[in-house]
C-alpha cells in the first residue's frame, strides 16, 4: 500500500477533472443535500474534504463551514477555492470538544485502518446533541459489486492506481453498529447511488438524465439499504451546549 498522503497529492492533480456534471456532480449534490438535511447551527466541519468540491456546496447554505484534510495537494486547491482548511489527521483532529455542530465525512472513512479512532474523534469534537453524518462503501450494492469484479487496476494520478489505498467495505449492519461503538445514536441514513455501478452509465443520452433523476428519488426511500455510498446520521447525546 502508498502511503495515503503521498497517494492523494498525486491524486489531486486530476481529481476535480469531469467532476462538475454527470455521476460525480450528483454525488455530490446528494451528499450536500443529506448535510442541508440534518444541519442545526452554524459550525461544520467536514473531515476529508479533498480539493473542496462538497465544501463549495455546503458553504452556500453554512457559511462557517470548514474543512480539514491530510493531503498538502487536495488542500492546495481547496485554499485556491476560498475556503478556510487545514491539514490535519483524522485520527487526531486538531480542535477541542465539542467544537462542531455538525460533522460529516464523505468517500474518506473507509481508507483509515484505524476506524474507531477517527469515530471517537469526530464524536470528541462534536456538540451534545449535535449530528454526525458519515459515509460508507457497501459491499451489498451495486457498485460493491463491480468493484469486487474489476480485476484491473484504476490510474487515478501521474503514479498511483486505485488498489494502493486502503479500502474497506461494510454492510449497513455493520457500519451502524461500528458509529455506536464511538458513543453516538443512530438517528437515520441515506443511500448515494443506488441504480449505478459504473460512472459512464451517466453519460448515456437520456438514460443518464433518467437515471440522475431515478438516484435523488431513491436517495432516501427504503432501498437506500443497497446504495454505494451508506450514509448514516448519528447524534451525540446530551442537549447542546
Amino acid at each position: 500500500m502508498k502511503d495515503i498522503s503521498t497517494y492523494y497529492d498525486d491524486f489531486s492533480l486530476h481529481y476535480d477533472d469531469a467532476r462538475d456534471r454527470g455521476y460525480h456532480a450528483l454525488i455530490d449534490d446528494l451528499e450536500a443535500d443529506c448535510v442541508r438535511r440534518w444541519l442545526r447551527g452554524e459550525r461544520v466541519l467536514e473531515v476529508g474534504c479533498g480539493t473542496g468540491l462538497l465544501l463549495d456546496r455546503v458553504r452556500r447554505f453554512a457559511p462557517r463551514a470548514t474543512g480539514m484534510d491530510l493531503s498538502g495537494g487536495m488542500l492546495a486547491r481547496a485554499r485556491a477555492r476560498g475556503h478556510t482548511v487545514c491539514r490535519a489527521s483524522a485520527l487526531e483532529l486538531p480542535y477541542r470538544e465539542r467544537s462542531f455542530d455538525l460533522v460529516y465525512s464523505c468517500k474518506v472513512l473507509p481508507h483509515i485502518e484505524d476506524l474507531d479512532r477517527a469515530l471517537a474523534e469526530v464524536a470528541r469534537v462534536l456538540d451534545r446533541g449535535g449530528v454526525a453524518l458519515l459515509e460508507f462503501y457497501n459491499p451489498q450494492s451495486l457498485r460493491g459489486l463491480w468493484k469486487h469484479m474489476r480485476w484491473w487496476k484504476a490510474r487515478v494520478g501521474r503514479a498511483s492506481h486505485d488498489r494502493e489505498v486502503y479500502t474497506a467495505y461494510h454492510a449497513p449492519a455493520e457500519a451502524r453498529a461500528r458509529v455506536l461503538t464511538a458513543g453516538l445514536e443512530v438517528v437515520g441514513a441515506s443511500g448515494i447511488i443506488v441504480l449505478t455501478p459504473h460512472p459512464l452509465l451517466h453519460r448515456i443520452p437520456i438514460a443518464g438524465p433518467l437515471l440522475r433523476w431515478a438516484e435523488r428519488a431513491l436517495c432516501h426511500g427504503p432501498l437506500r439499504r443497497w446504495a454505494g455510498f451508506y450514509l448514516v446520521a448519528c447524534r451525540k447525546p446530551g442537549a447542546a451546549g
